[in-house]
């Protein structure tokens, strides 16, 4: 068993499922070696990102939920003067994740193996996202599974209070029922406006790869739907 292991409070419902599968030798060997590098604690909470970044000062991009962590990496990549942190439970992703990070030496790159809404509340401060993410969730899509999204009111109103003035929500998702449910919510939002207007999805927007899984879905004729809130300033 891998010496990193999820981190999470006790809740009755939760937006995930701990996933199985195998983590391959390049993956538990990047858990073990390379977490000191690239791994942030629950934990210590709002200590957690206290020195994480070489640049402090530099915009700040959380993504909850980054799967193997490919559209994450290449943001990182592409993005040096901007830092990424990423959410995630499932480990081998983890492993992947940091495994490929510390290859390309990147400096702009941390990593919770937590529970998202933990960590939004411990370790996130208020004012303090330039964007945060949240790319094709769990769309639970059986009407009884439907309290298990993460997109509900509570969430979409703390999101709101992490992002600066201007800050941007971005979500995505391949199941439009889901797309509806989170126009519908975060439009209650009173912090948050539509970046397209009134009840429209935006076009994706060139810093969000194509992900294989985006991909493979649009050959089949699935659609995507993008959303994009942006944080009113105070008044």
């Amino acid at each position: 068993m891998p010496a990193i292991q999820p981190q999470f409070k006790q809740k009755t419902i939760r937006s995930y499922v701990i996933r199985g599968g195998r983590i391959t030798a390049p993956q538990e060997k990047a858990l073990e070696e390379q977490w000191p590098s690239f791994g942030l604690d629950l934990l210590q909470g709002n200590a957690a990102l206290e020195g994480a970044f070489a640049n402090a000062d530099a915009p700040l991009i959380l993504e909850i939920g980054f799967g193997m962590g490919d559209s994450l990496l290449a943001m990182a990549e592409t993005f040096p003067e901007q830092n990424f942190i990423g959410i995630e439970v499932h480990l081998p992703g983890v492993g992947r994740l940091i495994n490929e990070a510390s290859k390309r030496n990147l400096q702009n790159l941390k990593v919770f193996c937590a529970d998202a809404t933990d960590v939004l509340t411990d370790c996130i401060a208020d004012n303090s996202l330039t964007r945060l993410q949240l790319y094709f969730p769990d769309p639970w899509h059986k009407s009884r599974h439907h309290k298990r999204r993460i997109v509900q009111p509570v969430f979409v109103n703390q999101v709101a209070e992490k992002l600066k003035d201007g800050g941007i929500l971005h979500m995505a998702t391949d199941w439009e029922h889901y797309a509806e449910a989170m126009l519908e919510t975060t439009s209650l939002c009173e912090l948050l406006q539509n970046s397209a207007g009134t009840q429209h999805y935006s076009p994706r927007p060139d810093y969000r790869p194509e992900t294989k899984f985006e991909r493979r879905g649009q050959q089949l004729g699935h659609g995507v739907w993008d959303l994009l809130f942006y944080k009113r300033a105070a008044q």
